[in-house]
């Protein structure tokens, strides 16, 4: 993987005198911290890293670079319960792979009708994407290795929740969540989704993401493409 340099508003001097109240200058630094921790931990063989577009891919990025690991988009769309968007009742992904929850859609009555509306509409949004960011390039390999799902922060965790379902699809042998920060009582949760889950931070005063941030400008489709295109994948351990 080659180090693709980006302009970010991030890295002066005059922010990183505001590291007091902003833990993180930009997604960027973000995940050089996290990949700090990351490799703290333990070793990270056969491993592929995973951005959450457009936010998660800067964060991955550095990730993906620290452990000389592939860097892949995983697409995912969370299908919204009608009239309570926030709630996902499944999600789609990259490769065709649909899951549902079938618990909440039974307790909402959510018709076959509303259902196939719902995912016909994130259809179209992961085709877009996919087309925006992958160019025609083949999707990173995950059977058998671990994958590690990088995001740059999770607030509900609602559609990483449902992009951890759709992931298991694809029969990586490790799921590994990793963010730089998330409430606590949801980081613990997905301690029982994953197989391990990694949170910088957990704040007990998480009120969004954006406010651990120097810099949380939104991540363009330009530049999720300029990281893709740089992250040349090393050799596969």
């Amino acid at each position: 993987m080659k180090r693709t340099e980006l302009a970010t508003s991030g890295r002066d001097a005059d922010n990183r005198g505001n590291m007091a109240q902003h833990r993180f200058l930009d997604r960027r630094d973000a995940g050089e911290q996290l990949a700090s921790r990351l490799l703290s931990l333990h070793p990270w063989p056969s491993t592929t890293v995973l951005a959450l577009p457009r936010g998660g891919v800067p964060v991955a990025y550095e990730v993906a670079y620290a452990l000389r690991a592939p860097l892949d988009v995983f697409l995912v769309r969370k299908l919204g319960l009608p009239g309570h968007e926030e709630v996902a009742m499944g999600a789609i992904a990259s490769g065709g792979v649909r899951v549902l929850n079938e618990e909440v859609v039974r307790r909402a009555g959510v018709t076959p009708q509303a259902l196939a509306a719902a995912e016909e509409r994130e259809k179209a949004e992961l085709a877009r994407r996919e087309r925006a960011y992958r160019e025609g390039r083949t999707p990173a390999p995950l059977e058998g290795r671990t994958a590690l799902l990088i995001d740059d922060g999770i607030a509900t965790g609602a559609t990483l929740r449902a992009g951890l379902k759709a992931l298991r699809a694809f029969s990586p042998a490790r799921v590994v969540v990793a963010v730089p920060v998330a409430p606590p009582e949801v980081c613990h949760a997905l301690r029982a989704e994953a197989d391990e889950v990694v949170c910088l931070l957990t704040p007990p005063d998480f009120m969004a993401v954006g406010q651990f941030y120097r810099d949380f400008s939104q991540t363009t489709d330009e530049e999720v493409r300029a990281l893709l295109a740089g992250a040349d994948s090393p050799g596969l351990a």
